[in-house]
């Protein structure tokens, strides 16, 4: 029978990314550094994360204190973004005295209250979101590092503290029954991981203004009880990276906004900043218009109700 011949190639072996590259059959293409709808993270893996691996790894022979050295690096790469975000913490902190008085002259009224708090950020110069930016950027380090610790050879059976293999939950705590949600066992590298939150959501607490919206007040405790949840059936090595990062977080916070910071210079920024004129923009000026309607109608409301 005739026909057109095909060359055809078969690997057999592990699915290690290095390896697959030094064929020139697009192999490593299988291994998952950021597919589907998170493969916008793949270059940050294969650029970043895979060079800086194979770098640390040449000197640490513990996978276990490698996944801690290259958090160390990921935490400096974007410690200046983390400074401006404690810079914002802060601020908002020296704003407390006059966030009081708000409340206290507005009372209920969460309308007026919103306003004047709007206002008085304008003016002082103060972005009260200022202070996302790192949790947003960990967003997408956290997806990155999730492929490529699911993927990466290097981890499978490799052991460090009370985990057998990194590459999968450490399952120390066993329930001999399964939990909706939470499953047979209880992960020890999830507990670390949501007891470090938690302390986060703390201190972050401490520096933050008063929430008047209850919602808003306790988020950052419940924050750390879903992790609970999301961590118990996720690689050990990506609940470890979660600890020590968020133990390092820890530590910026203590040195920078104590021993970093000074805070009577941002009270005389913020003093400044009340000086020079204000622009708004066009959207800031149709929120205020609107508010100001509300606040009008609200009047007239109130006093229809007393007539």
């Amino acid at each position: 029978m005739d026909g057109d011949a095909a060359n055809l190639h078969i690997f057999y072996g592990p699915a290690d990314y290095h390896l697959l590259r030094k064929y020139d059959l697009r192999l490593d293409k299988l291994i998952n550094l950021g597919q589907g709808p998170y493969a916008f993270v793949r270059p940050l893996n294969r650029f970043v994360v895979y060079p800086v691996w194979d770098f640390i790894k040449g000197f640490v022979s513990n996978y276990g204190w490698v996944i801690a050295f290259l958090t160390l690096f990921i935490r400096l790469l974007i410690s200046p973004l983390s400074y401006k975000s404690y810079l914002s913490s802060a601020k908002m902190k020296a704003l407390r005295p006059e966030i009081a008085a708000l409340k206290e002259k507005h009372g209920g009224d969460q309308q007026a209250m919103s306003m004047e708090q709007m206002k008085l950020f304008r003016e002082a110069g103060v972005n009260p979101l200022g202070g996302c930016i790192p949790a947003l950027l960990q967003i997408p380090i956290f997806f990155a590092l999730f492929s490529f610790f699911s993927s990466n050879v290097d981890l499978r059976g490799a052991e460090f503290l009370w985990s057998k293999d990194l590459s999968a939950f450490d399952d120390v705590i066993k329930f001999g029954v399964h939990i909706p949600l939470l499953g047979d066992h209880l992960s020890l590298f999830t507990i670390t991981a949501v007891v470090t939150s938690l302390a986060i959501s703390i201190y972050s607490m401490n520096m933050s203004p008063d929430q008047s919206n209850p919602i808003l007040k306790y988020m950052p405790y419940i924050f750390p009880i879903f992790l609970l949840f999301i961590f118990n059936n996720l690689p050990s090595a990506l609940t470890w990276y979660y600890t020590v990062s968020n133990i390092i977080t820890l530590i910026l916070q203590f040195v920078i906004q104590n021993y970093i910071i000074d805070h009577n210079k941002i009270l005389a920024q913020i003093a400044e900043n009340r000086k020079k004129p204000k622009t708004k923009s066009k959207w800031q000026e149709r929120l205020d218009a609107m508010q100001e309607q509300q606040k009008k109608m609200k009047e007239m409301q109130q006093r229809g109700k007393k007539q």
